[in-house]
């Protein structure tokens, strides 16, 4: 069974509700009904609620099983504000400016999710990145016990000779334009937590540059090296059941006879399934340039880090596509304490969108 198949199988024995902001967009209708019709869980459209029918009468798609709610007119606005106002006293926010925000379908959806009234949240087809992650960094912010926020794509192609049969975990290719050390190593132990809770197999994680085990010399190689061996310290102290290999040219991380010539010892090597580029330029290029020129099936940005699942789907994406994010974002849910264990609440809030 295909990947996306496996994850809806897995969903529909636990069910969830996932908010879509954009309750008029065609695409986020259609998934919607998907969703529903899939027994996945309760889908739950924000907007004004008469131009949501028009639209979906318009599709010919039924909402029967779809909430539908206007942040304008919720029973919840108040409190919600309240909170909204409290979470940004420090940023000068009062009732008004609260208010404003919160009728605001993005900032609705990510109080939703923060106050446990849905398991995830699902935006981006009409949104440029920064509206959908700024409410998200905002009210959710990042978890417990975690220090950086970032996101992965994952790329599902025909050729089952890579990856994991054919599906590779990419990050990060959506948030942190030029990560740090300890970012990257973040990222790359991030995205290993997602590969395993998601396919249930050992992750194997290629840490990638135009070098391979010091072919090149160069600062930003020097970079990858160090984050390699700090995500291998940190993997293993979260006991993380993985292997870690960097710095890797692309075709020695995914190709067996490249990988046999340059490195025969590594675990990783030729057989990655995890893939973390050095900066969101490399990886945004490269997860695009996947996407179309081999046809691939993208599902993503899933976000990491975050204290509630939630994804940045890019605006070029199909039905198809938001409906498979909004089953990993689901399936997510079910053991999220895992991948963010609690601890002390934090108040770190991403500096881009602060």
């Amino acid at each position: 069974m295909r990947f996306i198949g496996s994850i809806i199988e897995k969903l529909q024995r636990h069910p969830k509700r996932v908010v879509f902001p954009e309750g008029t967009e065609p695409r986020v209708l259609q998934a919607a009904r998907q969703f529903y019709s899939l027994r996945l869980g309760v889908p739950i459209l924000l907007g004004d609620r008469t131009k949501i029918k028009e639209a979906a009468e318009r599709l010919n798609v039924s909402l029967q099983g779809i909430r539908i709610i206007n942040p304008a007119e919720s029973e919840d606005l108040d409190s919600f504000v309240k909170r909204y106002e409290m979470l940004r006293r420090v940023k000068g926010i009062r009732e008004a400016e609260a208010r404003e925000a919160m009728v605001k379908p993005n900032h609705y959806g990510a109080m939703m999710v923060a106050m446990h009234q849905c398991d995830g949240l699902i935006s981006g087809t009409n949104e440029i990145s920064g509206s959908v992650l700024r409410p998200l960094f905002q009210i959710i912010k990042v978890a417990p016990q975690a220090t950086t926020a970032s996101s992965c794509m994952v790329m599902e192609v025909e050729d089952t000779r890579f990856g994991e049969g054919g599906v590779m975990f990419m990050a990060d290719c959506g948030v942190i334009p030029e990560p740090t050390v300890d970012q990257l190593s973040d990222i790359a132990v991030s995205t290993a937590q997602l590969a395993k809770q998601l396919m249930g197999k050992r992750p194997r994680v290629a840490l990638l540059s135009y070098s391979t085990k010091g072919s090149a010399s160069h600062p930003s190689i020097g970079r990858v090296q160090a984050a390699t061996a700090l995500a291998k310290q940190k993997a293993a102290e979260k006991l993380l059941d993985a292997d870690f290999d960097g710095e890797l040219q692309v075709d020695a991380a995914l190709v067996p006879e490249i990988a046999a010539r340059k490195l025969p010892e590594s675990s990783v090597a030729g057989r990655a399934n995890v893939l973390i580029f050095p900066d969101l330029n490399s990886g945004n290029i490269a997860s695009k340039l996947i996407q179309h020129v081999a046809r691939a099936n993208a599902y993503g940005q899933i976000l990491l880090g975050l204290d509630r699942p939630a994804a940045d789907v890019s605006r070029g994406s199909s039905a198809h596509d938001i409906l498979g994010v909004a089953a990993i974002v689901s399936l997510q849910s079910i053991a999220y304490h895992e991948l963010y264990p609690e601890g002390g609440a934090k108040d770190t809030v991403h500096p881009a969108v602060a």
